[in-house]
């Protein structure tokens, strides 16, 4: 989009269909397509651990891919997993997150990789989440990313045989070749 054209709005973005698969950064529309199937089964692991964990111990609210997390008026974004705490359960509406989550978990896939770890990484620095995860499938780590002054920095890099601890879930701890089974 050149600087010419006029930068698009919360508003335009819930005109598009629901069944394009986009998010609105910078203003600008942003399309992807779903997943391959291990990008699925790394969600859906790493999905349950996380929301177990959350609900047994009522800290707050877990959701999946394709919730809105609208973090301004030209930036709405989809996480493969967010998290908010109970003490911010404010930022939550019926139809969407409006605020930045405690912990946002970003799968990297290859139509996504390079914005994940950079735009969206800015994006999730400048609005405040706390904590930022991006898992990277292939390679069978995941990097975790805590929040310092406006930017984040790198808390660990976990590979498949280590556990990961996250400092914003306190108590939470993962075995990382049960989130990578076997391809």
């Amino acid at each position: 989009m050149s600087d010419m054209q006029t930068k698009l709005t919360y508003v335009d973005y819930m005109k598009t269909p629901e069944e394009e698969h986009c998010e609105l950064i910078g203003g600008e529309l942003v399309m992807f397509t779903t997943p391959p199937t291990y990008h699925q089964l790394v969600l859906s692991n790493l999905l349950y651990k996380v929301g177990v964990f959350v609900r047994e111990r009522d800290l707050g609210r877990v959701y999946p891919v394709l919730t809105d997390v609208v973090l301004s008026d030209r930036d709405v974004v989809k996480p493969d997993i967010l998290y908010v705490s109970k003490q911010r359960s404010h930022i939550l509406t019926r139809e969407n997150v409006r605020g930045a989550p405690d912990l946002v978990v970003e799968i990297l896939s290859p139509a996504t990789a390079d914005r994940d770890r950079t735009t969206k990484l800015d994006l999730y620095a400048k609005h405040g989440v706390q904590e930022y995860w991006i898992v990277d499938p292939d390679a069978r780590t995941i990097m975790v990313l805590l929040q310092g002054e406006n930017r984040f920095e790198v808390s660990g890099i976990f590979g498949d045989e280590q556990s990961l601890i996250s400092p914003t879930l306190d108590g939470f701890t993962i075995v990382l070749k049960d989130i990578f089974e076997a391809k």
